[in-house]
């Protein structure tokens, strides 16, 4: 049900008329973080849609230049993606590996892409840990700040990235061990321990993106 939200969200957003959809796609992003409690990612959703429906739509009423248009357009055409990212992060973030896995062995998606997904799933945040661990590294020697990448921006990129590209090889060969311990080379299929089934929380999922939907088409024709 997440994959085919996500799918649904980001096909609405993305069609010729889907500004429409897009504060409906935002309600439930910062519904699904709120839920979750990740109180870090509503701020950060709500913020940032807030900022771009003022840079979008306020200000060229307030200064109309071509400046302000431009910004205008910018910011309409990527409020968009905010609406669709929103909706993926919830997927990534209730989404273990595992879980994606059986989802997909469900839907009889070829191994290829259901490993392949599993995978990245797996590899994102390890890379995001070991950028974090390799940006601490460069603040406790002085290599990183304003200044250094300012004076010497070269320099403070190749110190950021060969410790990076070290990582993400180390990373990906753990992975690559972990993928074999765990079977997904083998031909047959895996016996899931919690096997995917709908649940009531799919089904609430399912009126709300229904009952938000309806709203979505129907509002604006009455405002009109």
């Amino acid at each position: 049900m997440k994959i085919l939200l996500v799918l649904a969200c980001s096909i609405a957003v993305m069609s010729p008329g889907g500004l429409r959809f897009v504060p409906f796609v935002l309600l439930l992003g910062v519904g699904l973080a709120l839920s979750e409690r990740e109180w870090t990612r509503a701020v950060g959703l709500t913020a940032t849609a807030i900022v771009m429906w003022a840079l979008g739509w306020v200000l060229p009423l307030w200064w109309p230049n071509a400046f302000t248009a431009i910004v205008a357009i910018v910011c309409i055409y990527l409020i968009r993606f905010v609406a669709a990212i929103g909706i993926g992060m919830h997927l990534i973030g209730t989404t273990s590996p595992t879980q994606l896995a059986s989802a997909l062995r469900a839907w009889r998606i070829p191994r290829p892409v259901s490993v392949t997904l599993a995978v990245m799933l797996r590899f994102f945040p390890v890379v995001s840990a070991e950028a974090a661990s390799v940006m601490d590294a460069m603040r406790l020697r002085g290599l990183a700040g304003a200044n250094g990448l300012l004076r010497h921006p070269v320099l403070t990129l190749e110190r950021f990235t060969v410790p990076m590209i070290a990582a993400s090889l180390r990373a990906s060969e753990d992975l690559s061990a972990s993928a074999v311990l765990r079977g997904l080379g083998s031909h047959r299929v895996p016996t899931a321990m919690h096997p995917p089934r709908l649940g009531t929380a799919d089904l609430l999922l399912v009126l709300a993106v229904a009952v938000l939907a309806t709203a979505a088409l129907i509002l604006p024709a009455l405002l009109t």
